[in-house]
């Protein structure tokens, strides 16, 4: 978040902005270019948690309304409606990526995730899946694109179950999808027990 608060957005008005840019399918948060109208006190925690005001949302379609109008700009996120851009904090990605589902092999095998607001979308060419490492314990950090610059974090109960179907290519261990190879970690860094 940064800048200087202009107005004192609210959580109610964004929210009723949002429900009437809702028509058809995902609001054009693309297309708006609101002047910013200063940050506000809401964060979504790594684990894919809203919270405003430091307490949790704890209305799921609400989360899901918020999430629809969500946009990063740089390394900064917003909430975005025709007339408001507000600053929010997300402590890593703005979603989580909670399941997926695995159809067909080898290199025709498409992987559907779902996140935690209801996004649907399978990895490949539009929707990369790319892995970080920390640096000092070596554990990944595995990411796959939803939307417009805005990524979830694989659970990591799904990235368990995305290595049991891994597979290796030139040097590489990693994931098929959509017709692209995904490198996870090099083959030589692989435990095999």
């Amino acid at each position: 978040m940064s800048g200087e608060n202009l107005t004192t957005p609210s959580a109610e008005s964004l929210a009723e902005a949002a429900r009437a840019a809702q028509d058809k399918g995902l609001p054009p948060v693309h297309e708006w270019t609101p002047d910013f109208s200063g940050d506000m006190d809401m964060r979504i925690a790594r684990d894919g948690r809203w919270f405003y005001l430091g307490s949790p949302i704890e209305r799921p379609g609400l989360v899901r309304l918020f999430s629809t109008i969500l946009r990063r700009d740089g390394e900064d996120y917003f909430l975005v409606t025709p007339v408001e851009k507000v600053g929010i904090t997300v402590d890593d990605a703005p979603f989580v990526a909670v399941d997926f589902e695995a159809e067909g092999s080898g290199d025709a095998q498409e992987l559907i995730f779902e996140t935690n607001v209801g996004d649907r979308m399978v990895a490949g060419p539009d929707h990369p899946i790319r892995v970080e490492r920390d640096g000092d314990t070596g554990e990944p950090s595995p990411y796959v694109l939803v939307r417009d610059r805005l990524e979830a974090l694989i659970d990591r109960k799904s990235f368990y179950r995305l290595v049991e179907i891994g597979g290796h290519r030139d040097g590489w261990f990693g994931l098929w999808s959509g017709g692209e190879f995904f490198r996870v970690i090099p083959s030589e860094e692989m435990d095999v027990d």
